[in-house]
């Protein structure tokens, strides 16, 4: 990894912001969008760069907004990489989200956020705390293909759960579904029944199938190659550069998907989901010395 000091932390969107703290990753997932040429790296992608002044950025950017929101992180980089155990830099950007009265919606595969469990109850008692959490195959050998340097999804779902005991609300991301690899009803079902099984407020899916780019797409063919050969050929036979590649089995996917949730009260939209994480309560019963007057 490597430490700079970034000009800025926030970035916002209808009403709506969000950060990312360190850029690149180390979890090695074959999929990872973020490896697309477009985001312009100039550096390799697991040589994470870290900001290691956004605690401060974060601090003069809440101490100015006149309207509190929610904060969230994770959408390019997962917060609770390996080097965040050393560097606990999300911990302080959370404690200062806390200390200004905002709220966070948080996107990880990762356990180490159960490090914060507690600051994340006390955000959630305090404005609102979201945990979003991706899961992607339900099978733990396939598991280690797809995401090498992360827990598994058994692993997720118990930090799912644990959320739920605290009462903090939990969204999944239910993507990619890689085309002829995790695109069946078994693992479908098996993921959504456990989501419904510990509370998963909602499920986010994008259509069942994978996007790839420049950039995504060469390193994620090099990976089929090397533990499912045979199948990039296929790839490129039915979808040739193609940015969205739909499962062969999106309809019934999709229809098994919306049973599911509707069986187990999850919302089941990206509008919906979208909608609720970015959400704030207007008013709190414990009130912040930051409060405006």
């Amino acid at each position: 990894m490597h430490f700079v000091d970034a000009k800025g932390i926030l970035t916002t969107s209808g009403g709506h912001c969000g950060m990312n703290i360190y850029r690149g990753c180390s979890h090695g997932c074959i999929y990872c969008d973020s490896r697309s040429k477009c985001y312009q790296f100039t550096h390799k992608f697991e040589d994470i760069e870290v900001k290691q002044n956004a605690p401060e950025l974060l601090e003069k950017a809440l101490r100015s907004r006149r309207r509190r929101c929610m904060i969230g992180t994770g959408a390019m980089s997962d917060p609770y990489m390996h080097c965040e155990e050393q560097l606990r830099l999300t911990r302080k950007c959370l404690e200062i989200i806390l200390r200004y009265g905002f709220g966070a919606a948080i996107q990880t595969k990762s356990d180490r956020i159960l490090l914060d469990i507690d600051l994340l109850e006390e955000i959630n008692r305090s404005t609102k705390c979201v945990v979003q959490m991706t899961l992607t195959t339900y099978d733990d050998a396939l598991c280690r293909i797809l995401e090498p340097n992360v827990c598994n999804t058994k692993r997720r779902i118990e930090v799912l759960e644990e959320m739920q005991k605290r009462g903090i609300p939990t969204i999944v991301w239910l993507t990619p579904v890689l085309p002829f690899i995790n695109d069946t009803e078994k693992n479908i079902a098996a993921i959504l029944n456990e989501c419904v099984r510990v509370g998963v407020k909602g499920v986010i899916d994008f259509g069942m199938g994978l996007t790839l780019r420049e950039g995504d797409r060469e390193y994620y063919y090099a990976a089929l190659d090397k533990y499912f050969p045979g199948m990039k050929e296929q790839y490129i036979r039915r979808y040739g550069d193609s940015y969205v590649l739909p499962s062969p089995r999106a309809k019934e996917l999709t229809d098994l998907f919306h049973r599911i949730c509707a069986r187990g009260g999850m919302l089941s939209t990206p509008d919906e989901c979208f909608g609720f994480m970015q959400e704030f309560p207007e008013r709190t019963e414990q009130l912040s010395l930051f409060d405006e007057t």
